[in-house]
């Protein structure tokens, strides 16, 4: 029965990952066959429906934007702050628990505070 704690936490973690990419990979496959029978039917293609799709890709070798590194930053930070906060929960019935889990909350605390200092000093270029 113990076996069953780190097992949901790990299930968790991987459908927190692989839903989200599911459910876009979805999407695209239905609009892909939407695409396909219009295409096959002879209808054009508006501008807006070829600009739609081409949105949400990012083009490689793009610097990421004093933004980007912001809101990175600042979840990378909550990250750190949550492991802070779980390691003061779990003291009051484990003391020893403590201190290992605020070691742990310093790397994401640190990387967010890094993307943060990128993003405020990296100005964006007019």
């Amino acid at each position: 029965m113990e076996i069953l704690i780190p097992l949901a936490f790990f299930a968790m973690i991987a459908g927190l990952v692989i839903a989200p990419r599911y459910f876009k990979s979805v999407e695209r496959q239905k609009m892909a066959e939407t695409l396909r029978v219009a295409i096959e039917k002879g209808q054009p293609l508006p501008a807006e429906v070829i600009d739609a799709m081409s949105s949400n890709v990012r083009a490689p070798g793009l610097p990421p934007s004093p933004q980007r590194d912001l809101r990175t930053g600042i979840i990378w930070l909550g990250v750190g702050l949550g492991f802070a906060a779980l390691g003061l929960t779990i003291s009051f019935e484990e003391p020893d628990a403590l201190f290992p889990l605020l070691g742990f909350a310093t790397f994401p605390t640190f990387i967010g505070l890094a993307f943060i200092a990128l993003g405020l000093i990296n100005k964006p270029k007019a």
